[in-house]
């Protein structure tokens, strides 16, 4: 059996060149046909494609040579299956591609998920190739794929920063604090308030407001007024932007009170990256799933994932009161989205769903 799929592919040279194209595939034995429903775009899938290489994210939903999918979190329904273990008609909640349909080899079902093993999928990280089966009425369906990742991420990195005793620092600094896995850190760091490290956001100047009017930062300050941050405070900081010019500012100005320097994203594209050495902490890499696993193997499967739905009913809670939810349909509307987003346009106090539907 075939089927057609449309997809946006872009290419892996220069982002902001970007195409619709369609293709057949085959669904066979033991597999299964999904139709997407509706899936986020945000800096987060920035991060994906300039990332693509060097985390294998290109791998996932390979394209024609020099051109790539970028992954996106979104819910799907499954249209066709030649898999026993897995119905028609069910819903799933994971990675995906920007596509109609896509095949997936689920295997390892349990109750509740499966992994997805289709060909090329088979050695990639099984953080990513998960799938969550949807029962019922989910809680903040609709944002659940523009933000639970990203605070997936937010409260693995405040988890280490803890399980390292905060590697000692008095305050954190979050760089790019607008971005929604920044909100998500610092609302991990403000429930660890009496007692914990202080959490000092860093953002543009048109986005300064919108982070103060959130509250989850004790203090806000500009890219260009960190000399404003006292530097004799022992400080760590998480960079959600790769922006090189704004970390090498950080570690100039807090030198060797720099006491930890963490890597998160690189949302900020076009930003020059660090070049030679700096003062302080070397910078390096956070890489969500080592910390996943760690927590898995230490407090069980279910209890990680008690703690990460608690935490993230929580903040979803919190984020209704700020962010308004975007919809997107159709092709045009998902390059429009892919467009600003790539641009930097996008307002943080905006979440986009989007569906080819």
């Amino acid at each position: 059996m075939s089927t057609q799929i449309r997809e946006l592919i872009v290419n892996r040279q220069d982002f902001s060149k970007s195409q619709w194209v369609e293709r057949t595939a085959e669904i066979e034995d033991g597999q299964i046909l999904v139709e997407i429903e509706k899936f986020a775009l945000t800096a987060n899938n920035i991060t994906y494609a300039v990332a693509g290489d060097m985390l294998n994210y290109w791998a996932f939903f390979p394209a024609q040579a020099g051109w790539g999918m970028i992954p996106v979190w979104g819910f799907a329904r499954v249209v066709t299956s030649k898999c026993p273990a897995i119905p028609e008609g069910e819903r799933l909640f994971g990675y995906l591609p920007m596509a109609n349909y896509l095949v997936m080899q689920p295997e390892r079902v349990t109750p509740g998920s499966f992994l997805d093993l289709y060909k090329h999928r088979r050695e990639l990280h099984p953080v990513y190739n998960n799938y969550t089966r949807v029962t019922g009425t989910r809680a903040h369906e609709d944002v659940e794929p523009i933000l639970r990742p990203l605070f997936t991420t937010s409260f693995l990195i405040d988890d280490w920063l803890a399980d390292n005793d905060f590697f000692g620092a008095k305050q954190i600094i979050s760089i790019s604090a607008s971005s929604k896995t920044g909100l998500g850190l610092g609302f991990s760091l403000s429930r660890r308030r009496p007692g914990g490290p202080a959490a000092i956001g860093l953002t543009s100047k048109g986005n300064k407001a919108f982070v103060e009017s959130i509250g989850f930062f004790e203090k806000t300050v500009t890219y260009d007024d960190v000399a404003s941050l006292d530097a004799s405070i022992t400080t760590a900081v998480v960079d959600f932007a790769g922006n090189g010019e704004v970390l090498s500012a950080v570690h100039h100005h807090f030198g060797d009170n720099l006491v930890e320097s963490t890597t998160v994203g690189l949302s900020h594209k076009d930003a020059p990256r660090v070049s030679g050495s700096l003062p302080g902490a070397k910078p390096h890499l956070f890489f969500a799933p080592d910390q996943m696993k760690k927590r898995n193997e230490e407090w069980g499967h279910e209890a990680y994932e008690r703690k990460v739905g608690e935490a993230w009913d929580a903040f979803a809670t919190a984020a209704g009161k700020w962010m308004k939810l975007e919809r997107g349909h159709g092709e045009a509307a998902i390059s429009k989205v892919y467009e600003d987003m790539l641009a930097g346009r996008i307002n943080p106090a905006e979440g986009h769903l989007l569906s080819l539907k």
